[in-house]
């Protein structure tokens, strides 16, 4: 007989007020033990709540963006069968309370729970300590493991098929939300290696990295990286790997333009904006795409013949340092506003960026990035593509120079460009006509206007 019942969070360690991210069911689903209900995330974590019972969703408690703890309800289902780890629990009951109902090892214990677990003793032990029993979730700290070895990020059903296969999670990308490695990431896989299409080592056939011990050679200290440098590594070693760079550099002349930017700012101190060089690049290269369509493109590799988008849009990304590393917000329309429009788009999106507010839409949907190194130093430098774009523009701190003019050096003051494009879409003669564009372009900012 079927039988309702409220399925609440189980143990996530020292946290609380986790927020729900996704909802993964809806009333109506049928679900199976083990199968993932909701995912939630902290500021190191992200892992999935599955269900301890097999049955029908009745009712969904909570929304995405709450808050939880454990205990908190998520949802009640009508149960059909109960989970078999349930009913199979003579290890873990206690000897004295055979009739007292035990939690339900879902695979989410499992995964807190390795199948091979090195026993450490010291000098003064002479026998291992029990093992404690497993959470019904991983702790949401433990991001990194022993050793400093980043944890894949799956789900505990993915980790067991993926060990029933033999197949190491490091070396799977993921497709799922926030690059969660799915089941169907597993089999695609383990296709491509019996295609031949993976080595056993890199692809590259380099020599394996070192694994060395650091800690013999003197003190050392273990520090997780945050999720966006996880993601964003991931992203830059494929694109660094996969399109074929090359890097154009040039100088322009941004004497007049300070000149002016200086005086604005003081003139106009009080209404609250504050042009920064960055708003006279943004507006400077929109009119250089404009006459260099193919450095507002994306490469088209689907089909037999590949093929070039050009973008009639220009959506200009601009990166942002910020405490948990570089995120890319986006200026939509730049060809549709002024300098002024810009510097406080600019200004709104870097604060969100900061305060870790941004939303996936502001960080969507750019054609060409810029990446200023201005405010910190440096005199050049190779910017990674930002992939599926073509170019991207980096920017570093302007210099005071000799420069000769009409029969005399004279002081100038002269901005670094590092202009980085693919290869296959772009050849140097076009990246050299850009940039010396770009450049005129923000001697003379009128040149914007045509």
């Amino acid at each position: 007989m079927a039988e309702v019942k409220k399925v609440l969070v189980p143990d996530i360690g020292s946290f609380e007020d986790i927020p729900v991210i996704e909802i993964m069911v809806k009333p109506g689903d049928n679900v199976q033990a083990e199968d993932p209900l909701i995912v939630l995330e902290s500021d190191k974590a992200t892992v999935e709540v599955p269900s301890p019972y097999s049955g029908t969703i009745r009712e969904i408690i909570l929304q995405i963006g709450a808050k939880v703890s454990k205990d908190s309800e998520i949802l009640t289902m009508e149960v059909i069968s109960v989970a078999k780890d349930e009913e199979k629990t003579p290890e873990s009951q206690p000897s004295g309370s055979p009739s007292e109902p035990q939690p339900v090892q879902t695979g989410m214990a499992k995964l807190n729970q390795p199948e091979a677990t090195p026993v450490v003793k010291s000098a003064s032990t002479t026998a291992a300590k029990p093992v404690a029993p497993p959470s019904l979730l991983p702790k949401l700290d433990q991001e990194v493991g022993q050793h400093g070895k980043i944890i894949p990020h799956a789900s505990p059903s993915v980790r067991r098929f993926s060990r029933e296969l033999g197949v190491d999670l490091n070396r799977v990308v993921g497709t799922g939300p926030k690059l969660r490695i799915l089941k169907e990431d597993v089999q695609a896989f383990v296709k491509q290696v019996l295609a031949g299409e993976h080595s056993t080592g890199s692809s590259l056939n380099l020599l394996p990295w070192p694994h060395v011990d650091f800690a013999k050679f003197g003190p050392i200290e273990l520090k997780s990286l945050s999720r966006i440098r996880q993601i964003s590594g991931a992203n830059l070693h494929r694109n660094w790997a996969m399109i074929p760079h090359v890097t154009q550099f040039d100088e322009a002349d941004i004497t007049d333009l300070e000149a002016l930017r200086k005086t604005h700012n003081e003139t106009r101190k009080n209404d609250g904006t504050k042009l920064t060089i960055l708003a006279f690049l943004i507006k400077a290269v929109t009119a250089a795409l404009k006459k260099f369509p193919e450095f507002n493109a994306s490469l088209d590799n689907s089909t037999a013949e590949s093929q070039l988008i050009i973008k009639h849009y220009y959506h200009l990304g601009f990166a942002v340092d910020t405490p948990n590393g570089l995120v890319v917000p986006v200026i939509r329309d730049a060809d549709q506003k002024g300098v002024i429009s810009i510097a406080k788009e600019l200004a709104r999106l870097s604060s969100l960026a900061r305060e870790g507010k941004l939303m996936p839409n502001d960080m969507q949907g750019a054609s060409f990035t810029i990446s200023s190194l201005g405010g910190i130093g440096g005199t050049g430098f190779t910017p990674i593509i930002n992939a599926p774009e073509v170019a991207i523009l980096g920017i570093s701190r302007a210099s005071l120079q000799p420069v000769y003019q009409n029969e005399k050096f004279v002081p100038r003051l002269m901005l670094p460009l590092s202009l980085s494009y693919d290869h296959r879409v772009v050849d140097g003669a076009a990246a050299a006509r850009f940039t010396a564009h770009l450049a005129s372009i923000l001697t003379d900012m009128r040149l914007a206007l045509f």
